[in-house]
C-alpha cells in the first residue's frame, strides 16, 4: 500500500482551517513572518492537536505585505535567525497546548530560494538542527533544501504540489507565469495521481519529470481550499493509499 503525507499550510487568515484539519495528516503553521501572530498559532496548534494532526513551523521572510512570497536580498545568517526566531515562536505555542512540534517548511519565496540556493538551504538546515534535530525538515522534492537537510542529519521529507504546476527541471514554475497555480481539481487530482502512481509529474513543455513524494501539499489559501481537500483526501483513500505523517505510527 501506498502511503503519503497530506499537509496544508494553516494559521494564515484564511478562514478555512477548521473545515481543513480533519482531512489531513500534517499542518505547517504561519509564525509570524508572513501571518500569525500568538493568538492564531495558538488555535491552529489546538486544532491539529484536537484531530491528532502532525504540527510544523511555517516560517517566511518578514513580508506581511507580500505574504511572503517576494523574494528578499536577506543573507544566509539573517535567514537562520529569522528561521529560527519564528520556529521557536510556535515551539512556544505546542508547549502551552501540551503539544509536539514535529517538522519545519519554510513558505513561499523563502521555500523556492531554498530549493535552488545551497548557501540558503544550508543556513536553513543548520538553524533547524540546532534548533532540534529531531525535526523533520520538508522541501521540494530532489531540491538543495531536501539535500541540506539530509546533510545536516535531519530527516527529510521530500514535497510536491497537487495543484502547481512544474517546470521541465523539477522546479515549481513561477507564481505569475502562465499556468503555473492549476484552477480545476480535476486537473490537480490527475496530478496528484500520476505521482502516486508512477512517481512523475508532466512539466509545462510535456516534459515528465520523475519526483520522490513523501508529503504532498494543498495551499490552504485557495478560496476553495476546503472542498479542495476534502475532493484529495477522497481521491487518496479511493486509491487505498495510506494518508500518514511523516514518522508517526503505523
Amino acid at each position: 500500500m501506498p502511503t503519503i503525507d497530506f499537509n496544508c499550510d494553516l494559521g494564515e487568515g484564511c478562514g478555512s482551517d477548521a473545515a481543513i484539519v480533519p482531512l489531513i495528516s500534517s499542518a505547517s503553521i504561519a509564525c509570524g513572518g508572513h501571518a500569525g501572530d500568538a493568538a492564531s498559532m495558538a488555535e491552529a496548534v489546538e486544532l491539529c492537536r484536537r484531530h491528532g494532526v502532525a504540527i510544523g513551523a511555517h516560517p517566511s521572510y518578514d513580508d506581511r505585505p507580500g505574504f511572503g512570497r517576494h523574494d528578499m536580498d536577506v543573507a544566509a545568517d539573517a535567514i537562520a535567525a529569522l528561521v529560527t526566531a519564528q520556529v521557536a515562536s510556535l515551539a512556544d505555542a505546542c508547549d502551552k497546548a501540551g503539544a509536539r512540534l514535529r517538522h519545519v517548511k519554510p513558505h513561499g519565496a523563502l521555500y523556492n530560494r531554498a530549493a535552488r540556493d545551497p548557501a540558503v538551504a544550508i543556513a536553513i538546515a543548520t538553524a533547524v538542527h540546532a534548533f532540534d534535530p529531531n525535526l523533520i525538515l520538508y522541501g521540494l522534492s530532489d531540491s538543495c533544501l531536501t539535500a541540506a537537510g539530509t546533510a545536516a542529519g535531519l530527516r527529510v521529507a521530500h514535497e510536491v504540489f497537487a495543484e502547481r504546476r512544474y517546470d521541465a527541471d523539477g522546479r515549481l514554475a513561477p507564481r505569475g507565469t502562465p499556468g503555473a497555480v492549476i484552477e480545476s481539481q480535476e486537473d490537480a487530482l490527475a496530478q496528484v495521481r500520476s505521482l502516486i502512481d508512477d512517481g512523475v509529474v508532466v512539466a509545462r513543455d510535456g516534459t515528465p519529470v520523475h519526483l520522490r513524494a513523501d508529503t504532498l501539499c494543498l495551499h490552504g489559501d485557495r478560496p476553495d481550499a476546503a472542498a479542495f481537500a476534502r475532493s484529495l483526501r477522497q481521491a487518496l483513500e479511493a486509491a487505498s493509499v495510506d494518508i500518514r505523517a511523516p514518522g508517526s505510527d503505523a
